[in-house]
């Protein structure tokens, strides 16, 4: 008895193919998360909570009209996962952020330089 191989050699090149299609397929970027338009949120009330962080320490929420804009549960502009120490600390920085928002600042970042000019690191 003799077997014919074309069958099989039909099913492996279509096995290769269909990999190669499948292989060459680009997947799409998901959009990066944006912020509102800082006058968007000019008409807004603007607020924040003070959160537990990691290690008994803490962060900020900022909300827009009782709504979470922002949830920051570490320290901004810095490595780890801890918050401030104190919560006069978090809220002095909470309060620099709705600073910033209100100036038009989307988003409304912090560096390792207004932090120490806060004095809350």
């Amino acid at each position: 008895m003799k077997i014919n191989p074309r069958p099989y050699l039909y099913l492996l090149f279509l096995l290769l193919g269909s990999h190669a299609a499948v292989a060459q397929q680009k997947e799409t970027p998901k959009p990066a998360a944006q912020f509102p338009a800082a006058a968007r949120l000019a008409s807004n009330k603007l607020t924040y909570n003070i959160i537990p962080a990691a290690n008994n320490t803490f962060c900020y929420d900022v909300l827009a009209d009782g709504k979470i804009l922002i949830h920051q549960p570490s320290k901004p502009g810095l490595p780890g996962n801890e918050g401030f120490k104190t919560k006069a600390a978090a809220e002095k920085v909470a309060k620099l952020i709705i600073t910033k928002i209100k100036n038009g600042e989307m988003p409304p970042s912090v560096s390792p330089e207004e932090l120490k000019k806060l004095n809350v690191l």
